[in-house]
C-alpha cells in the first residue's frame, strides 16, 4: 500500500516538474509575442504618421489650382530630391504623380533610382527600408511648410526624424538639416535618441529620468 502511495507523489512530482518546464517555455514564448507586439505596433505608429504627411500633401495639391500645383509639384520633387541626394547620394530622384478622376486629384509618390543608365521606379516604402521613408518624410513635412502661407514664420519642431537611417549617412541627415535651417532661416527643434544628432546641434538638452523625476541638463553648448 505504501509502495503504491509512493510512486503516486513519485508520478505527481514528475508530472508537475514536466507542467513547469512547460510553463516556463510557454512564459517564454508569451513574453517575446508581447515584445514584437509592441515592435508592430510602434512600427505601424511610424506608417501612420507617413501615411498621415502623405494626406497633407495630396490634400495640399488637390486644393492648388492646375498652375499653382504644378509649380508645388515641382518645389516638392525638387526638396525631397536635394534631400535623397544630399543623404544617399546622386542616383535617387523623387517624383510626384497626379491624377484626375471624377472631378478629384489624386497623388502617388515614387523614388526613381539609377543603375548604369537604368531607372527603377518603385513606391517609397519599396526603396531601401525605412531610412528613405524617414527622410522622405522628413523632406515632405518641410516642403509642405514652406509651400503653404499657414506657417509663415516660427521653428520646425522634429521627433526622432531619422530613426531607421543607418550610421552610415546619419551624419549626411544631420548637415542637410542644418542646411535647411541656413536656407530657410528657420530654428529646428527636434527629440532625439540618436547621439551624432545632438552633438551636432547649436544647442542640446538632456533628459533623465531620475527618481521618477525628469531632470534635464546641457548636454551640448555648441562650443
Amino acid at each position: 500500500m505504501n509502495l503504491d502511495f509512493d510512486k503516486s507523489i513519485d508520478t505527481i512530482q514528475k508530472h508537475t516538474q514536466q507542467l513547469m518546464v512547460e510553463y516556463g517555455m510557454k512564459k517564454s514564448i508569451k513574453e517575446k509575442l508581447e515584445k514584437d507586439l509592441s515592435t508592430k505596433e510602434q512600427e505601424l505608429e511610424k506608417v501612420a504618421n507617413t501615411i498621415d504627411v502623405l494626406e497633407q500633401v495630396r490634400l495640399l495639391l488637390q486644393r492648388a489650382s492646375e498652375y499653382a500645383r504644378e509649380q508645388i509639384k515641382q518645389q516638392i520633387e525638387m526638396l525631397v530630391t536635394h534631400c535623397l541626394q544630399f543623404v544617399f547620394g546622386p542616383n535617387l530622384e523623387f517624383e510626384i504623380e497626379l491624377n484626375e478622376f471624377r472631378g478629384k486629384s489624386s497623388a502617388e509618390f515614387y523614388v526613381v533610382s539609377t543603375y548604369d543608365d537604368v531607372k527603377i521606379r518603385t513606391k517609397p516604402q519599396d526603396a531601401r527600408g525605412g531610412g528613405i521613408v524617414d527622410v522622405i518624410s522628413l523632406a515632405l513635412r518641410i516642403a509642405v511648410i514652406q509651400s503653404t502661407d499657414m506657417y509663415k514664420d516660427g521653428p520646425i519642431i522634429l521627433d526622432e526624424p531619422a530613426k531607421h537611417v543607418s550610421s552610415e549617412f546619419i551624419n549626411n541627415v544631420a548637415q542637410f538639416l542644418k542646411q535647411i535651417s541656413s536656407v530657410f532661416h528657420r530654428q529646428i527643434i527636434m527629440v532625439t535618441h540618436n547621439q551624432y544628432l545632438s552633438e551636432i546641434a547649436d544647442l542640446a538638452y538632456k533628459v533623465e529620468l531620475k527618481d521618477g523625476i525628469s531632470e534635464v541638463t546641457v548636454f551640448n553648448s555648441g562650443k
